[in-house]
């Protein structure tokens, strides 16, 4: 575990689970950005270390870099033992998940009982074992949010991807039980779908720019292939957060304005 030490913050702690240089990174920067004290958590360490760096430079945060390999219980455990010491766990963010080779599909009589097990480990015991870790201490305060991310493998099963798709079905239906077992206790928990392709960060230049921007057409135009932004998508995982809990989302689902029909 690594702290990349700048400024103490007042709120809990925010553990991003899952952090490559996509959505995880994106995440973890909006709620460094929002003043939480960020653990990050992925089987590269030297690469999580470096995103450590760089987020707690960038939004002058406390944000701490800790190894976890969600397919085995005891990394989990050993790894939210590092979490907890830092404080209390108000949000758990769990964006784990086994990639597909190449993200090509693989006919059902080629997948191996081991591939298929690992991406049920990943997908969704893991999130089984993360959510475990934290569900105490936010029970007892009465507050905390969970937040799942699937994908629209998360609805239907897709010929070729069977790995993904059961364990993606199992991420949505723990993400079910939970929330009807712990919101009454003050647990928002979430389930979202992200129903398109997520390239790099757009950064804040490029936002800005696009926010100058006066027509529809130069807007769509700047969007490019339409992949999503996952800065955007982080802001939504943030108000999720914040939503008042008089009306709290238990699924949501998010896709670029020129939608395709994606398998994964």
């Amino acid at each position: 575990m690594r702290s990349m030490v700048s400024s103490t913050s007042s709120r809990g702690i925010a553990a991003i689970v899952g952090v490559g240089p996509k959505l995880g990174r994106s995440i973890a920067r909006k709620f460094a950005h929002e003043g939480y004290t960020v653990a990050i958590l992925a089987r590269d360490l030297g690469r999580l270390s470096r995103f450590a760096d760089e987020i707690a430079r960038e939004e002058m945060a406390q944000v701490f870099a800790i190894r976890i390999d969600c397919s085995e219980s005891r990394s989990v455990r050993e790894a939210f033992e590092g979490v907890l010491s830092l404080g209390f766990v108000e949000v758990l963010v769990y964006n784990a998940y086994q990639s597909v080779a190449n993200w090509q599909p693989t006919s059902f009589a080629d997948v191996k009982i081991d591939s298929f097990q690992k991406s049920i480990a990943v997908s969704s015991v893991g999130a089984f074992h993360c959510a475990q870790q934290v569900l105490p201490g936010m029970v007892e305060r009465g507050r905390g949010t969970i937040l799942f991310t699937g994908c629209s493998a998360s609805l239907n099963g897709i010929a070729g991807y069977s790995e993904l798709c059961c364990g993606k079905f199992a991420l949505r239906a723990l993400s079910q039980c939970l929330a009807r077992e712990f919101q009454p206790l003050g647990v928002h928990v979430a389930h979202v779908i992200i129903d398109g392709i997520i390239g790099a960060p757009r950064g804040p230049s490029a936002s800005r720019t696009l926010q100058q921007r006066s027509s529809v057409g130069e807007q769509q135009s700047a969007e490019g292939d339409g992949s999503m932004d996952p800065d955007t998508i982080a802001r939504t995982y943030w108000q999720l957060h914040i939503q008042n809990r008089s009306a709290w989302t238990q699924e949501i689902d998010l896709r670029p304005y020129n939608s395709r029909s994606y398998n994964f």
